[in-house]
């Protein structure tokens, strides 16, 4: 990653990479074997950070709307870093998983997933019930989405993505409080029977 950032991602090539880690660069070949797949693993720790760091906020969360707006503040300072080459970043991971080591692609999924898990069980956000076993990877999705907005921003300091969370953050709360409403819960019950087809 320091590689990345001081010389660009186009322009660092394996052998630097094997280089600066004091390795041989049949080595580096034998773990990656591309730059790809390189930042295919480091997205997967980037995953893996994230949800650790993300836990001490759902500790001090009062309710699920600030520690949903909590893990996705946490996750912005996370990724900083890495926003030079966001979008070779976001090309390399959204490829199909025949082209990314199956374990970086699983691994992200589920310590994303697991996090919106957690965030759930601990808060209980309300909603309609059938949607219940559905919120942890919808949450993830809408993650996914903010994450789609900042590899494209270009704002000082990344505002309009800090913007994005504050407000799409309570909107998302009360759509899955109003998900159980007498208008909404033939809404949301169609749409729980569509999320459970596609999973088969």
């Amino acid at each position: 990653m320091e590689l990345f950032r001081e010389r660009g991602y186009d322009a660092t090539t394996m052998r630097d990479i094997a280089r600066s880690a004091d390795l041989s660069l049949g080595c580096a070949y034998y773990y990656f074997r591309s730059k790809d797949e390189l930042v295919a693993g480091c997205y997967g720790r980037l995953a893996v950070e994230h949800a650790a760091a993300a836990e001490p906020v759902l500790a001090v969360a009062e309710d699920f709307e600030r520690g949903l707006h909590g893990v996705l503040r946490c996750w912005l300072e996370i990724a900083e870093p890495f926003h030079p080459f966001a979008g070779r970043f976001f090309s390399v991971v959204a490829q199909p998983e025949a082209v990314l080591p199956g374990a970086d692609a699983t691994e992200a999924r589920d310590a994303g997933i697991g996090l919106y898990t957690r965030l759930v069980a601990g808060f209980a956000p309300g909603g309609e019930p059938r949607l219940y076993p559905h919120l942890p990877e919808l949450l993830w999705r809408y993650h996914l989405g903010v994450v789609l907005f900042w590899v494209h921003d270009r704002s000082p300091g990344l505002g309009r993505t800090s913007l994005l969370v504050d407000r799409t953050v309570p909107m998302v709360s009360r759509l899955i409080q109003l998900s159980r409403s007498r208008v909404l819960r033939p809404l949301s019950g169609r749409a729980a029977d569509l999320l459970g087809a596609l999973r088969e």
